[in-house]
């Protein structure tokens, strides 16, 4: 059995639109499933953040920057 991987999407800003589930070989052989850019993210390893929607990516870093809290006034 293999260890899950983990990938996210991220637009032309670096903003993470989706994450999926997938080993990296599948990732690569189905281009016209998992279009434009996905960039590995990983669960419980320290100094790692694992992306959400709306996260933004460092390429630097590479790794994953929670977006600002902005809170609904009523």
């Amino acid at each position: 059995m293999s260890v899950p991987q983990y990938f996210a999407q991220i637009d032309e800003n670096n903003v993470v639109t989706n994450v999926a589930v997938v080993t990296k070989a599948f990732l690569k052989a189905n281009p016209d499933r998992y279009e434009g850019t996905w960039v590995e993210t990983f669960v419980d390893v320290e100094g790692k953040t694992y992306a959400g929607i709306g996260y933004i990516y460092d390429a630097i870093a590479k790794d994953f920057i929670m977006p600002p809290y902005i809170p609904i006034v009523p």
